[in-house]
């Protein structure tokens, strides 16, 4: 079975080679080709967890050894993987949910003249993601994680024509090495404390290893994963990710790269258990993001922006889940593949949108849609009851059981963390309503562009609703069949260990409170955008909804603190060099310069000059020896 593994990884790797490379020769099939062998990869990880599901639950591990990859002296680095429960769960959602973005993206994509380049840059995607997921070492991770960077930057920048895109690109990337000098850090810390970077001993030797080195490690792996999922202070790049076509947004958000972040928490959950400082870091850190995140959904016009701001806050709850330690990790998983399937079929919906309304982004354009795009009505709407918690759909499962583990953490930070995860509920369900009836409710307000042409909102091609209704399928099911028995529970635990929280509230009534939020949020809404007319141009506002339009002044704070904190640093550094270094090594230069001069006016060329020297000296010789003879 572990023979399998490789291919995993080498079908989409394989369809990036074939179509990057290829040639305008596969223009006509690169598409297909591209999804087949998505798809080929998806059907590997089904035979590969079928197989799993043939074993005993401590024997779901299997080790795929292919060539020792550096090895000198003490240091040694194994090109191997590692296929157990956790790494299996991605592997099907990377590859399911891929493989239907792939299927959506032959529709989308019709038109465009790179479209064969864009496949093999989704493949790309694909292939980094798998190789992060299933690496053995947190240093073979790492080049999966810098793969999932690279694919990242090409994607959102793939409409390159375009500034915004390419600026986006440039953003996202940049931001994205800082966290990724965490994650290297991090590598570094393990291997001068337990001699190695492999899953195993470091795991083994974590409980050996001090409170304070270990939480150095979960800092520095913190800050990756900072990076990768977007939570704060490195979140600011994933709204202008939204640059990108909109397949790229569903990738990006459900499937694989923000997802990343979630995976190096739990997947290092041995060392975090170990710091319980840096859980405390995790925990505030999600918390925060889902609050910020959801906070600025609520004040964009921008349909998939909305929804960045909204992946940014269900990111959040994964993180604060993660950060609870073994009361959590299961739920924060959980939650991520629940996600995979409603977040994926939302923006899948949205480009829908885009699609019948001549690539329009502005909700305000749009209103009574649900009329012209029944399919994706129905598929975003179910998306959407799923993302706010209703009652029987996967997030109503996924997200309540986050905020009883919260409450869970019991004393105080427990119920900060849990009333933190409460608000983001309610504004959760506020500003999906909001998305849900700017866009298909209410009269239309789309009017002509300046060249005269009135948007005809139609349905997509099956090849783009095909994909949407079998996303729907998932968020509605998903979060029962997970919870049912609790099966994923039982499915993860022994990867990620489990225990039981001591809430001070009972599930009852965290479900009851959790109604309660949503009910306000939608109430809320509705009598905002659902009894009132949408206006054309949105208003002033408040002065909260001025700062979320802005994205709560994030760029800002980085181009004050970091651009010109780093403008300034520079100008300091570049001052201190001049003066101090450069006048060191001057001035030290100048007074070997003025001696030599002092000394070469002794070197004259005169006989009688030399013959008084030698005079001279001769005569302080004898004094000098008379002298010492006398004492």
């Amino acid at each position: 079975m572990e023979n399998l593994i490789a291919p995993l990884i080498a079908a989409p790797l394989l369809g990036a080679a074939v179509l990057l490379l290829g040639g305008r020769r596969l223009d006509r099939v690169g598409h297909w080709i591209g999804t087949l062998l998505s798809t080929a990869s998806f059907v590997i990880g089904l035979v590969l967890f079928a197989g799993l599901l043939g074993k005993d639950a401590e024997h779901r591990t299997l080790i795929q050894h292919l060539w020792t990859w550096i090895s000198v002296g003490d240091f040694q680095a194994d090109v191997t993987f590692r296929l157990d429960q956790l790494s299996m769960t991605f592997v099907l959602l990377i590859t399911g949910v891929g493989s239907l973005i792939h299927l959506y993206s032959i529709g989308y994509m019709e038109h465009d003249e790179r479209r064969r380049r864009f496949f093999g840059y989704l493949n790309l995607f694909l292939a980094a993601m798998l190789l992060l997921v299933l690496a053995d070492n947190y240093l073979l991770l790492y080049v999966g994680w810098e793969g999932v960077g690279l694919a990242s930057y090409l994607l959102i920048g793939f409409w390159q024509h375009k500034p915004s895109a390419a600026t986006a690109a440039k953003k996202a990337f940049l931001v994205n090495r800082v966290g990724d000098m965490g994650l290297s850090i991090a590598i570094m810390l393990m291997f001068t404390t337990f001699g190695t970077f492999a899953f195993g001993p470091v795991f083994e030797r974590a409980g050996d290893a001090s409170e304070g080195r270990l939480t150095a490690i979960a800092l520095m792996l913190l800050l990756a994963a900072c990076g990768k999922s977007a939570q704060v202070p490195l979140q600011s790049w994933l709204g202008d990710a939204m640059e990108g076509p909109t397949p790229v947004s569903a990738l990006i958000h459900a499937a694989t790269m923000v997802t990343a972040g979630v995976y190096l928490i739990v997947r290092s959950a041995a060392i975090f258990n170990g710091a319980p400082d840096a859980q405390l870091v995790v925990t505030v850190a999600g918390a925060v993001t889902l609050l910020f995140g959801a906070i600025v959904g609520c004040a964009k016009d921008d349909i998939k922006k909305a929804l960045a701001g909204s992946t940014m806050s269900q990111i959040g709850y994964m993180v604060l889940a993660a950060g609870l330690g073994p009361i959590g990790y299961v739920f924060a998983i959980m939650h991520l593949v629940t996600h995979g399937f409603f977040k994926a079929g939302l923006f899948l919906g949205a480009g829908s949108v885009m699609h019948g309304m001549n690539d329009e982004v502005d909700m305000r354009k749009y209103g009574g849609l649900r009329k012209y795009m029944p399919i994706t009505f129905v598929t975003f709407g179910l998306g959407y009851l799923a993302i706010i918690g209703f009652p029987g759909l996967s997030g109503f499962f996924s997200k309540d059981k986050i905020i009883e583990a919260a409450f869970a953490k019991g004393g105080t930070e427990g119920w900060i963390l849990g009333g933190a995860a409460l608000l983001g509920a309610a504004v959760t369900a506020f500003y999906m309503t909001r998305v849900m009836l700017m866009t298909f409710f209410g009269e239309k307000r789309w009017q002509p562009d300046a060249e005269g042409h009135e948007p005809h909102p139609h349905e997509s091609p099956r090849t783009m609703t095909i994909p949407m209704i079998v996303l729907a399928v998932g968020s509605v099911a998903g979060g029962a069949f997970f919870d049912v028995g609790e099966r994923f529970l039982h499915w993860l635990e022994p990867v990620t260990g489990h225990a039981e929280g001591h809430s001070p509230l009972s599930a009852l009534t965290v479900t009851g409170a959790t109604m309660v939020c949503l009910v306000i949020g939608v109430g809320l809404a509705w009598a905002q955008y659902g009894r009132k007319p949408v206006p054309a141009l949105a208003p002033r506002g408040s002065l909260l909804t001025r700062a979320a339009r802005r994205d709560l002044y994030q760029d800002d704070f980085n181009h004050v603190v970091l651009v010109r904190g780093g403008e300034h640093l520079t100008r300091s550094l570049v001052y201190v060099d001049h003066t101090l270094v450069d006048g060191v090594v001057n001035g030290t230069a100048a007074g070997f310069g003025g001696l030599s001069g002092r000394l070469r006016r002794v070197q004259n060329g005169f006989a009688r000059s030399y013959a008084v020297s030698m005079f001279g000296g001769a005569a302080l010789l004898v004094a000098a020896t008379l002298l010492m003879r006398a004492v």
